[in-house]
Order: C-alpha cells, then structure tokens, then sequence
C-alpha cells in the first residue's frame, strides 16, 4: 500500500526517525539504519503509521525485544506516556459504560486507528529494560480478557527502580495516564 505522504514529507520524517535511532542506539545495538530505512521503503503504509505515533507525542524508535525475530519492531519510547493518548479509558465497553465525564476516546480504539498493538506485560517489561520510562506517567496495557471481563485493566509504570503493574476499573482515565503501542515491520 502507498504512503500518503509525498516524497518530501516522507523523505523529511524518516530522517527525524533516523536521527532518534542514532541518538539512542542502546535501544538498538545490533541494527543498522540502512536495513530499517529499507524495510520501511518497501512497506510505505508503516510510514504513516509511525506518523502517527509521532503527531501523538509518541516518539517512535526501533527496539529490539526478539533478536531471532526478522521484523523491525517500533514502539512509543517518549519518556512519559505519550501527550496526544491520555486521558483514554480502556475500551469501547468501557467508555460507553460511563454516564457522564466521558473520555474524548479509549485506548483499544485508538491503538487501532493509529495502526499500533498495544503493549503487553512482557514487552512493556523489555521496554523497560532498555531505559526508565513511565517515571511520572503510567501506561495502559493489553490486559488479559479474564480481567477484563470482571471489569478491570492493567496499567504500567516504572518507580523506584522497578516495574509496577496495577489493576484499575476499564472505565477510569487519568490525565497522566495513556498508552504506548509497538508495530512490527
């Protein structure tokens, strides 16, 4: 599929992304700018995905959480959750649950719009693993349908030194709370 971004503009964001890949190259040790750059040409429709992960504050960079896998995996890796996806209940049951204060979206429905998965427990923990992030913020996670059914959701973040995850009603939303997400190329 094509890019919606004319040349110029597409030229101009991949060397935004090529700049944050060599600024963090920890996240990415084993990975070489040309071979991305080249997966991302043949899969122009990523490109506006990641796009969209940049417009909402999320600062896409590849990270590596297989190294046996053959895909390039992108992920949100803004310090705090990203700014333009807070404020988000869970999903749609959720939001449509509320009688009042209703959320501008839910995190489910975002993910999908923007083209992204959202994270799980193991892949937030890799995330955490190449360098503090959530360190005021928290961030929605997949959370298993078990839970979900009983009415709740997983959240994320990193204090003291370590990982937290914590359980909150799918319903809730908090101004510092919103969600990351991965896609894989």
């Amino acid at each position: 599929m094509k890019s919606k971004l004319s040349a110029e503009e597409q030229s101009i964001f991949l060397d935004t992304l090529k700049k944050r890949f060599a600024k963090n190259r920890h996240r990415h040790k084993n990975i070489d700018w040309n071979d991305v750059e080249t997966k991302l040409q043949k899969n122009p429709s990523k490109i506006d995905v990641l796009l969209r992960m940049e417009e909402t504050g999320g600062e896409p960079d590849v990270v590596v959480f297989e190294e046996k896998s053959n895909e390039i995996v992108f992920c949100d890796c803004s310090k705090e959750s990203p700014k333009g996806r807070r404020s988000f209940c869970y999903d749609r049951p959720a939001l449509d649950a509320r009688k009042e204060h209703k959320p501008a979206n839910n995190v489910i429905d975002s993910a999908d719009e923007i083209g992204i998965k959202l994270l799980n427990e193991e892949e937030y923990h890799a995330l955490q693993a190449l360098e503090a992030f959530d360190t005021k913020t928290s961030t929605w996670i997949e959370t298993p349908q078990k839970i979900r059914d009983l009415g709740g959701a997983l959240f994320g973040d990193f204090r003291y030194d370590t990982v937290f995850f914590y359980h909150n009603g799918a319903s809730s939303y908090y101004a510092a709370r919103g969600f990351r997400g991965l896609l894989k190329i």
